[in-house]
């Protein structure tokens, strides 16, 4: 019988030799789909520190084909369009308005330009202005926005060179603005395919290990390293508001400049030759010094040489000085880690890391602050006596917390917390900071107490909450903490300790997500600032609810479960078709796989990455279904990933059958990326699925073969493991029909669009029944309007045709 549905359905997929492509052009999904997903996304908001002004930013639901059908090169792990001289990949705003935080209305911001595409908006130190680049079709402009007026000027014509990321940064006087612009004399690029070789490319092994993960757009030969010096080199001007400009430093290629706390120094990092073939940029050699406002070089504060080996493993990191950087509380002191176990996380040793210190001018010696048990992660700075030290490692996915006295280190660390950073139910949740005199954010401190803000996951839901430390006892006491049952409340920013106000946004399943002030000391609702609409109110009236059940092996699921509007929760007469949409997580313990970070009251946002839209459609959806791959112990998660992959889909199915809702023989399972991984594991090696949805996916793992995703052995190491989750090395096996989708320009590591091609190619020549879309011009996630819109109606097709009927 089995072997007649296959037949069946591989005529029905129309996949052979006869019929194997489609010229088919774009196409709408049905109109409830499209209603959902063509939308007006309201404004993003922005408050500063002062909780005075609110800046609110436009921007489109989606960029168009023509936006993605630009210029392009790839270089060094870049893609940027050439003729602008700014990321091809860069989202842009279309509005700017302002409003006072007390205020009802917006104000719109006067003098934008045009057609604005509006990019790296950056306060001023004093709040009283955004800079902003906009795109034109001839290159990138700096704009400046005063918020007294409402009004944007532009400072310089299209010459700012964004290639290498943000290249705006503020004086701290708050009055001009540091600006990578293209050099005056810039060589042509040189066109790779005219461009005649002078001999072969050659790399060369010498014996050491560079086990490093499959990275695109990599260098190739001597002419991709001339047109990346071309693009990325820019010479650095001193801007100031009326337009005046000064040439502050001469042409390089600069990957980072940060101004001192007290803005009398500047740190910049250019990178160095020589450039590698099989690493990115961020991997090639670069240096770091310290200038004075007038230029000059102060101090050479780091070289770091090509890094293309490393050892192996997610702790390791490359010797010498990293994590450089201000430390926000002083005016001009430089910290840093250096690793004690030669960055190698299989060498056993006491301490990890040691961090130093060190202060302008930089003619003294660093000072030892402190040595770490596990790898450096960070230092919240509060002020000289308080500080938070953080700690990780990831194989035991453990991580410290430790307060100590920066101008007392005999005193030692103090610790706050040593946790696995997976229990989310223990979380003591995070520093709360606030900008110091410097503009720079640090600890909020009031006397002897910090604070904590968490997000309060629970085994009975989620409720965040605002904890005082007493820096000198270590004990906690709860200040506040949210107690509401049918909506959602995020802590988003204690703006006045002493007032006990906070800044808080609530939501519902059905109330989009909106700003108000909260006050802990008077016993009062929460005022209101913003009032965003509903956009999707055709689905305000589904059924939503947070399911929790088990695996046979006792591991503790959950998935958020929606039913059409209207379904008759009580007969249950009509069996529903159910879609599960899913991405797969590592654990090292069971307890922590179990915990759930879903809130049931969480506003319903339906897009284009989850199948929620299909409850329009008729159809259960489980939406975020766990998946977790325990592996305790020595034993590594991915040792059994298909059978916990089998075994999480079998809870999942059970669970909402058992509540009497679906036909379990009219079962769909889709994911992106790793979610497509799993997908093609799931409908090969079980007959739970009727259908499935893999999107972006990788298929074969030998061509990942130096780790992917949370694997960190090698290929050499464990083949087994590395082939038993390859569906491409079980494409035999395939008898259930998927539908393959990938962006055309997949630029994530290990997901090339070749996977799914291969995978398909394997799929069709042996009688599997399958379906590729490739949509032109995509990344590893969709962004073009007429992409995604296809791709619903492609993925609305595929399921009335195998899963309804």
């Amino acid at each position: 019988m089995r072997k007649l549905q296959f037949i069946l359905l591989t005529i029905i997929m129309g996949i052979s030799a006869a019929n194997a492509q489609e010229n088919l052009k774009y196409q709408l999904p049905p109109e409830s789909i499209l209603k959902l997903a063509d939308y007006q996304r309201p404004p993003a908001v922005t408050i500063d520190s002062h909780n005075e002004y609110m800046l609110l930013t436009y921007r489109n639901t989606y960029k168009t084909l023509d936006d993605l059908n630009q210029t392009e090169i790839s270089l060094a792990g870049l893609r940027v369009n050439p003729v602008t001289n700014i990321s091809s990949s860069a989202s842009y705003l279309n509005n700017l308005k302002i409003r006072k935080v007390k205020d009802n209305e917006p104000v719109q911001v006067k003098g934008l330009p045009d057609n604005p595409r509006i990019t790296y908006l950056s306060w001023s130190p004093d709040e009283t202005k955004v800079a902003f680049t906009n795109t034109t079709d001839k290159g990138v402009e700096l704009w400046v926005m005063e918020f007294a007026t409402a009004q944007a000027t532009r400072l310089t014509d299209a010459v700012v060179n964004a290639n290498l990321g943000n290249p705006i940064n503020w004086f701290r006087d708050s009055k001009s603005i540091l600006i990578r612009l293209l050099p005056a004399q810039r060589p042509a690029l040189i066109d790779p395919k005219k461009a005649l070789p002078e001999g072969p490319t050659i790399s060369v092994s010498d014996g050491e290990k560079a086990q490093n993960r499959t990275y695109q757009d990599m260098l190739k030969n001597p002419t991709d390293e001339a047109n990346f010096v071309t693009l990325t080199t820019a010479e650095l001007y001193k801007v100031e508001l009326s337009g005046k400009k000064t040439l502050f430093k001469t042409a390089d290629i600069y990957a980072g400049e940060n101004f001192s706390p007290d803005g009398n120094y500047l740190l910049i990092t250019t990178i160095r030759k020589p450039f590698s073939y099989i690493v990115p940029l961020n991997r090639f050699p670069q240096q770091t010094v310290v200038y004075d406002l007038s230029g000059n070089a102060v101090k050479t504060v780091n070289d770091v040489p090509l890094t293309e080996v490393m050892p192996k493993g997610f702790m390791a990191v490359r010797t010498g000085k990293r994590s450089l950087n201000w430390r926000a509380d002083e005016p001009a002191t430089l910290f840093y880690a250096e690793a004690l176990d030669k960055g190698d996380p299989k060498n056993e040793v006491p301490f990890r890391d040691a961090v130093y210190t060190w202060k302008a001018p930089f003619d003294k010696t660093p000072e030892l602050l402190t040595k770490t048990e596990l790898r450096f992660s960070g230092i919240v700075w509060g002020n000289a006596s308080i500080a938070v030290l953080m700690e990780e490692w990831y194989d035991t996915r453990r991580v410290k917390t430790s307060l100590f006295n920066p101008s007392a280190l005999s005193q030692g660390l103090k610790l706050v917390s040593d946790r696995n950073y997976q229990d989310i139910y223990s979380d003591p949740g995070n520093f709360e900071t606030r900008k110091n005199q410097y503009g720079r954010y640090a600890l909020t401190i009031d006397g002897d107490r910090i604070f904590l803000v968490g997000d309060g996951f629970t085994p009975k839901g989620q409720f965040p909450f605002i904890d005082e430390l007493n820096v000198k006892t270590l004990k906690t006491k709860r200040l506040y903490q949210s107690g509401y049952t049918d909506k959602m409340e995020e802590i988003l920013d204690i703006t006045d300790v002493t007032k006990g106000e906070v800044l808080v946004r609530l939501q519902s399943k059905n109330e989009y997500p909106n700003y108000f002030i909260r006050n802990l000391k008077k016993r009062i609702a929460p005022i209101q600032i913003t009032h965003f609409q509903n956009p999707f109110e055709s689905i305000a009236h589904v059924y939503k609810e947070l399911i929790k059940y088990k695996r046979a092996d006792g591991v503790e699921l959950s998935g958020t479960l929606y039913l059409p509007a209207g379904y008759d929760r009580k007969t249950k007469t009509e069996k529903l078709p159910l879609l599960i949409w899913a991405y797969p997580a590592e654990y090292k313990d069971k307890n922590s796989a179990g915990q759930s970070a879903a809130n049931p009251n969480e506003f319903t946002f339906p897009y284009y990455g989850s199948f929620v839209y299909w409850v329009t459609r008729g159809y259960a959806v489980l939406d975020d279904a766990a998946f977790p791959i325990v592996g305790e112990g020595k034993t590594e998660p991915n040792d059994t990933f298909v059978e916990q992959l089998v075994a999480n889909a079998k809870a999942a199915i059970d669970a909402v059958d058992s509540l009497g809702y679906i036909n379990r023989r009219k079962v769909a399972v889709g994911g992106h990326s790793y979610g497509a991984f799993m997908t093609a594991n799931l409908l090969t090696h079980s007959n739970l699925f009727a259908c499935g949805i893999a999107r972006s996916g990788a298929y074969n793992r030998t061509l990942t073969p130096f780790g992917f995703q949370s694997e960190q052995r090698n290929y050499w190491e464990s083949a087994d493991v590395y082939n038993a989750m390859s569906p491409f090395m079980h494409a035999d096996m395939m008898k259930t029909p998927i539908l393959l989708v990938h962006g055309e320009a997949d630029n994530n590591p290990g997901t090339f669009t070749l996977q799914t091609e291969r995978y398909f190619q394997a799929l069709k020549g042996l009688g599997a029944p399958a379906r590729m879309v490739i949509l032109p011009k995509e990344q590893h996630s969709y962004v073009a309007r007429e992409n995604i819109l296809h791709l619903l109606w492609e993925q609305d097709s595929f399921l009335e045709k195998y899963l309804k009927k």
